[in-house]
């Protein structure tokens, strides 16, 4: 491969272009979940799913660009593009966990988590070039989320964070 052309740009395995392509989308899909986060809550919302949606999805492209400039054969290094998705999965995995705390009986940021989580997924998934996949998860996800929240605090009469910390500031009970 030529290692670089007039404008200094490297050569890769998948077009410029598609690259390009794949991470926007990932912003794309990642902005439909963190949407639905930022208008409902003051945890990790649009910014946030923007940017583990990217990461991801580089992440997973460079992983496959990396695994297609090494020579393959019996001689050769062995690569397991495989382990590289994995990392990522830890990565995000690590994130969410520092969305999430105890007060007493008390857990918040599972779903903050979870989010990011999946926004990490819909990155690797829109990496691999899986658009359909991704948006129908992110869709999915935007579904789930609001659905879930109004059977929540409707159905089920949860409030939310945001509501209790509101009440309790005016000095009522929760």
């Amino acid at each position: 491969m030529d290692v670089g052309n007039s404008f200094g740009l490297v050569e890769t395995y998948l077009p410029q272009h598609i690259i390009a392509l794949r991470l926007l989308m990932a912003a794309i899909f990642g902005a439909l979940i963190g949407f639905e986060r930022e208008i409902n809550t003051a945890e990790a919302g649009l910014r946030t799913h923007i940017l583990v949606a990217v990461a991801a999805a580089l992440f997973t492209i460079l992983t496959f660009e990396i695994f297609h400039t090494i020579e393959v054969g019996s001689q050769g290094p062995q690569a397991d593009p495989i382990r590289a998705v994995e990392a990522v999965t830890a990565g995000i995995a690590f994130l969410g966990a520092g969305a999430i705390f105890r007060s007493g009986r008390n857990v918040q940021g599972l779903t903050t988590g979870a989010g990011m989580w999946l926004a990490g997924a819909v990155g690797v998934a829109t990496a691999l070039g899986f658009y359909i996949v991704a948006a129908m998860v992110a869709l999915f996800a935007v579904l789930v989320l609001a659905a879930l929240r109004a059977f929540s605090h409707h159905v089920l009469g949860h409030k939310s964070a945001e509501v209790v910390a509101d009440e309790m500031s005016r000095g009522e009970k929760p």
